[in-house]
């Protein structure tokens, strides 16, 4: 490879990232500032990377073959912007930083299922719900672990958090790195899927991010291959946002799993750049976040969400946008739309097989056929 080309290369992986700044620490055994976050959030994880002796990043990028287990406290800074993750790759200051406020290592996946269901216990019956969370591309356990804070908290999700990490590299060069590490991955998260089956939770919402999308496919395809497909079921919705995944291997996956688990909704964007790039460096092949085929995707009864025109259709809307997150929180519109597959009749406008949200217009919901022939009749009947 000449240096034009690696340097041209170098310069895709930078726009692939999806996240700049410094690269965050957890702040775990650092002499931090004595201010109070604003909120402190709990997150449990689960994660094929090996654990690291050293306590800013007490998970590495080496791969396990075990699943690993944990519970954090992070801590949401005082000035937080919805949507941002304040972070440093130096002592963190509560005031100004995200930053992991403790850290409990957890042995095994029966305590773990009785981790899960104590903190499930504390809630009220309605918010006995499971989040789990799957990071995209060049994350390490910080920053991953702040970004599922972040949208707990700016969404007000008020369940038990699970994260789930697979084994990033969180560098630029380890593109490819990465990509393999989604292959290792997939059998860690189809396993905490089915501890999070297991628990008494009485919802599970599953989403991933860009690379994590393919994880996530990866792990369905996974449980329903391997006779586990009763896990599937518990399953009460499922969203993909940016996923970074070729279209056609996307459609062997669906007919791997064969029926998805409902609702399934997948959020794009035709100006994420992130995207359109990792099109370009598979030889053109469209990736099912850019949104080029949502004829597609709707057949095979996915809810598509076209953020091309939100808050500057980046490849992390779905966490940074001012307007999903305002009308996305705690009994919002997206929620109903990410827990059912639907929303009231007079909360849509039909055009064209789609629906644009009032007070959002730049959002545009394209529905299934099943759901849009519902809709109709009772727009009909009113």
């Amino acid at each position: 490879m000449s240096t034009k080309h690696l340097l041209a290369f170098l310069a895709v992986l930078v726009f692939l990232t999806g996240c700049g700044g410094p690269r965050a620490v957890t702040g775990l055994g650092m002499t931090t500032v004595a201010t109070q976050p604003l909120a402190t959030v709990p997150v449990y994880l689960a994660t094929t990377r090996a654990r690291s002796d050293n306590l800013s990043l007490p998970y590495s990028a080496q791969r396990s073959q075990d699943l690993n287990f944990a519970e954090f406290d992070i801590g949401i800074p005082q000035n937080h912007v919805p949507g941002e993750v304040e972070k440093t790759g130096r002592t963190p200051d509560p005031a100004r930083h995200f930053a992991a406020r403790s850290y409990r290592q957890i042995a095994d996946r029966r305590h773990f299922v009785e981790s899960l269901n104590a903190a499930l216990a504390q809630r009220a019956p309605e918010n006995r719900e499971i989040f789990i969370f799957v990071h995209g591309y060049n994350n390490n356990i910080a920053d991953s672990l702040f970004r599922a804070a972040q949208i707990t908290h700016d969404y007000e999700v008020r369940g038990v958090t699970l994260h789930y990490a697979w084994p990033s590299g969180g560098a630029l060069p380890l593109y490819v790195f990465d990509r393999d590490s989604t292959v290792v991955g997939r059998g860690g998260l189809a396993e905490t899927i089915e501890i999070a089956a297991r628990t008494k939770a009485n919802r599970i919402i599953l989403v991933g991010h860009s690379m994590g999308a393919y994880v996530v496919m990866e792990a369905l395809r996974e449980l329903a291959q391997t006779g586990r497909g009763r896990y599937l079921e518990r399953l009460n919705g499922v969203v993909l946002a940016a996923p970074d995944i070729d279209i056609d291997a996307f459609q062997s996956q669906v007919r791997d799993i064969g029926e998805l688990p409902q609702p399934f909704a997948i959020v794009v964007s035709r100006r994420d750049r992130a995207l359109n790039i990792s099109r370009r460096i598979a030889g053109g092949h469209p990736r099912v976040g850019s949104g080029s085929d949502v004829a597609l995707l709707r057949e095979k009864n996915i809810v598509v969400l076209d953020a091309s025109e939100l808050d500057g259709g980046a490849h992390n809307v779905f966490a940074s946008s001012p307007t999903l997150i305002s009308i996305g929180g705690h009994g919002g519109l997206m929620r109903r739309f990410i827990e059912s597959g639907d929303a009231a009749v007079g909360e849509t406008l039909l055009a064209d097989g789609g629906s644009a949200i009032e007070g959002a217009a730049a959002l545009v919901i394209y529905l299934p056929a099943r759901i849009l022939s519902g809709v109709a009749m009772a727009s009909r009947a009113r």
